[in-house]
């Protein structure tokens, strides 16, 4: 997925990453309360070091996803699919984050959506799977107007910034289940 993938807001777009990215990403990725609603992988502090390592992975993601939410020619966040194995393989972890100064506008709602799309449309997996920190109904909502289904709350199931929390599962299906071929 090489090409810029619009979203339904004029402004902002989808994107590969680019080494031309690595200021805008350092900016807002640095963000205690981003990192906060992010799975183990994502640092805090956000050093040059984590965005060069973070621009060198997306450069060559194989069958995973990973693209720039870009509005007004900036990176201000990002979103992806990370691909799984084995007997996982039509599933894809589904997730995005946002700089703080553009939370509230629709940009995650648009970017999840214009991905989501993208992927059942060219069949890219059989599902897409999210997890959310039980304390961010921001990215429940972002997920449900993206057409992913609540299917679960999993007690207990994290450990983030000091808190034992439950996560909810949440999946937007492309295939039922059944023979494949």
């Amino acid at each position: 997925m090489s090409a810029q993938l619009p979203t339904e807001l004029p402004a902002c777009v989808l994107r590969p990453w680019s080494a031309a990215d690595r200021d805008d990403l350092i900016h807002e990725a640095n963000n205690r309360k981003v990192w906060r609603n992010m799975t183990h992988t994502f640092p805090h502090p956000y050093t040059e070091r984590d965005a060069d390592l973070w621009l060198a992975i997306a450069a060559d993601p194989g069958a995973s996803i990973q693209l720039a939410i870009d509005v007004d020619g900036r990176a201000v966040g990002g979103i992806g699919a990370i691909a799984g194995e084995g007997i996982f393989a039509r599933t894809a972890q589904f997730g995005y984050w946002l700089g703080e100064a553009h939370w509230g506008r629709g940009i995650a709602t648009a970017a999840a959506r214009a991905l989501a799309q993208r992927i059942g449309r060219e069949q890219l997996f059989a599902r897409l799977e999210a997890q959310v920190f039980e304390w961010n109904p921001p990215s429940m909502r972002v997920l449900e107007k993206a057409g992913f289904e609540r299917q679960a709350v999993l007690h207990s199931a994290a450990t983030k910034d000091g808190y034992l929390i439950d996560t909810v599962l949440y999946a937007r299906v492309f295939e039922r289940a059944g023979p494949v071929g």
